[in-house]
């Protein structure tokens, strides 16, 4: 059963400096929530860079390349007709279709990868929002969470988010 420890903060810098300390000391599964983004806060938990910008690129060149050799293939091998005594295949003509094709890819698996791996959608909800305590997150609190499978680890953690200067501080056990 898995185990979330919450830690309430007023001020984002606060609540910065706690992810910070919280982190520094290995506290495993820290998560930040807040009503607005904050700034200093992917330093402060040390989060990796994001590999979108990998997918929109993979997913571009590899739209590019399937759009031209697509055109390439119609044109060229499959169905040549010779107009006007032009060439089968022309590079300049297959443009436009090969930009469209590179951008309509790289916007689809930026949204698909997004939704099914960085997500893990769908996903109907995650036990930290069935707190009532918990609905100032979207308001105006800033909230702190660490997970742990461990029923002996929750009395320390909760001590360790009063420590850093959490206001408030409880446990949501996710009923499985």
């Amino acid at each position: 059963m898995r185990r979330f420890v919450l830690g309430e903060f007023s001020e984002p810098a606060a609540c910065v400096e706690a992810a910070r300390k919280l982190h520094a000391e290995g506290v495993p599964g820290l998560d930040a929530y807040s009503p607005y983004p904050m700034h200093g806060i992917d330093e402060a938990l040390e989060l990796p860079r994001s590999r979108v910008p990998l997918i929109a690129l993979t997913g571009g060149v590899l739209g590019a390349s399937g759009g031209y050799a697509m055109q390439w293939w119609m044109n060229s091998v499959n169905y040549s007709i010779n107009v006007g005594n032009r060439p089968p295949h022309g590079f300049w003509t297959n443009i436009p279709i090969t930009f469209e094709s590179g951008v309509l890819i790289s916007v689809l698996s930026i949204f698909f990868s997004s939704i099914f791996y960085f997500f893990k959608l769908p996903r109907t909800y995650h036990p930290v929002f069935e707190s009532e305590k918990f609905r100032t997150a979207s308001l105006d609190k800033f909230w702190l969470s660490a997970e742990t499978e461990d029923q002996d680890q929750v009395s320390s953690l909760e001590a360790r988010f009063r420590s850093a200067g959490a206001l408030r501080v409880h446990t949501v056990v996710e009923q499985v």
